[in-house]
């Protein structure tokens, strides 16, 4: 019972650090990538359909990602789209091609940048705390049941401790990586 209460957190804390990977990764550095637009909605037909369904993104160099969309009267739809987002890109559209070149970023932007950055990390930490909490809380109803002996409550509130300190450690890795991706010029 205990290791399966050990497990269950180990897999939510680790689904804690993806999901701080994948919004790690909509925050934009200097560099273009497609997943910049994973988070964009656009309307499409009455319904807001994400914009990977409706066009396909690719980079076209360093600084600039191509959108080909797929529907030519969707255009104007993924530029509003686009301009309404706080991504702060204004996309530039020829057809069915829209260009987006992306803005250097200011020393103060890159500033702000990181401080979304860190309260992103920071909700991750708070997650991975939070299963720590049920996770113990799991182990001490087993206790009260009277399933498990002290000792071994001891034993796996140090286990489920050392899984905590793993994946805030990961998650505190990822972190610098961003912000150091963040600061390059």
């Amino acid at each position: 019972m205990i290791n399966d209460i050990q497990k269950n957190a180990a897999t939510r804390m680790q689904k804690s650090v993806e999901a701080l990977v994948s919004q790690l990764s909509k925050i934009r550095t200097g560099r273009a990538h497609p997943s910049l637009l994973d988070g964009l909605k656009v309307m499409y037909y009455g319904a807001e359909t994400p914009l990977n369904q409706v066009a396909n993104v690719s980079v076209e160099d360093a600084r600039t990602l191509s959108i080909s969309v797929f529907d030519k009267s969707l255009g104007q739809a993924v530029e509003k789209a686009i301009l309404a987002s706080d991504l702060g890109l204004n996309p530039m559209s020829s057809g069915m091609m829209i260009r987006v070149p992306l803005p250097p970023l200011t020393e103060e932007r890159r500033k702000d940048l990181i401080k979304v950055v860190r309260a992103e990390a920071e909700a991750g930490r708070v997650a991975i705390r939070n299963i720590r909490r049920d996770a113990n809380a799991d182990v001490k109803a087993l206790l009260k049941d009277k399933a498990i002996s002290e000792d071994e409550q001891r034993k796996s509130d140090d286990e489920i401790q050392k899984l905590t300190d793993k994946f805030i450690k990961d998650l505190d890795a990822k972190l610098a990586v961003k912000e150091a991706e963040l600061m390059e010029i």
